[in-house]
């Protein structure tokens, strides 16, 4: 089981981004950059405004050191495939959805690692593993900027053969991150359920806020309904298996889920208690006041 979950999320990973990078077109990036508007306050508010609204929930709950730690590793991460499926469900701006994930991604490489050797010390104290933040950057190179490049690179100069596999690494990525992310839950049922309803509750308002939030701010940046709808689920939506993943690298604990992996693990399963009826709520229009303009 060790070799599965030390082993096996990390390529489940990679395979996910590979993916990702996969149903990249080079137009995506071009159009996103002619209305670079609504990628600039996606991308400023993953990066600046989710992490501050993270920071804000996880002091007023004050849950143990290792659980507010691993709240904070949760927020410094983008929002995976996940984000871009849940757009589409919504009626959203797929192509800006992928691109937001794709270039947050691709800077995670250094805010996530920089950012956690802030927070873990931050909230653990001398009780903190020794974080090498090079180290993290070069994983996180491996896992996630790696294959979102190579996954761009095959579809630009092979695009048939792009277009044939990328379903078949879609099924593939989702049955790798459920088998290990059930052997894992297995190794710790038992302290799953314990801290499920605290932790559980908590994660449902760092939830409910962040989609508030997104919201909020595309409204009054005046973006059109589709963008609104992509603002909002990217902000909202974080990547769990990336914060399992990085729990992992960085205390060493490659069986089950440290304190640490725990918020990432629960959220995996919380985030659609409340992403379903939300994306509900926004697919009835009511929200926008009538208007449809992208």
């Amino acid at each position: 089981m060790e070799e599965l979950i030390g082993v096996g999320l990390p390529l489940a990973l990679a395979v996910i981004m590979l993916s990702l990078g996969i149903g990249l077109e080079v137009s995506d990036f071009r159009r996103v950059a002619l209305n670079g508007h609504a990628f600039v306050i996606g991308a400023l508010s993953q990066i600046i405004l989710l992490p501050l609204t993270a920071f804000f929930v996880v002091s007023v709950f004050a849950p143990p050191p290792g659980i507010a730690a691993g709240v904070m590793l949760l927020a410094f991460c983008p929002g995976g495939v996940t984000s871009n499926i849940l757009s589409k469900l919504a009626g959203g701006d797929v192509a800006l959805s992928i691109s937001l994930t794709a270039m947050v991604s691709l800077t995670s490489i250094l805010t996530v690692p920089m950012l956690s050797a802030w927070a873990i010390p931050y909230f653990l104290g001398s009780t903190a593993p020794e974080l090498n933040v090079t180290s993290l950057a070069i994983a996180m190179f491996l896992i996630t900027t790696l294959p979102v490049a190579v996954g761009v690179t095959i579809r630009q100069y092979f695009r048939g053969a792009a277009i044939v596999i990328d379903p078949i690494l879609s099924r593939v990525a989702v049955v790798l991150v459920v088998l290990v992310i059930a052997a894992a839950l297995a190794d710790n049922w038992a302290l799953f359920l314990e801290n499920l309803p605290s932790l559980g509750a908590m994660l449902l308002i760092v939830n409910l806020v962040l989609l508030g939030i997104g919201f909020g701010v595309a409204r009054l940046a005046g973006l059109g309904t589709a963008q609104i709808k992509t603002i909002t689920l990217e902000i909202g939506i974080q990547n769990s298996t990336l914060g399992i993943t990085m729990a992992g690298l960085i205390t060493g604990v490659t069986f089950g889920f440290s304190a640490l992996a725990l918020p990432s693990a629960v959220y995996g399963i919380t985030m659609y208690v409340v992403a379903v009826p939300f994306i509900l709520w926004m697919r009835g229009g009511r929200a926008f006041g009538g208007r449809n303009h992208i």
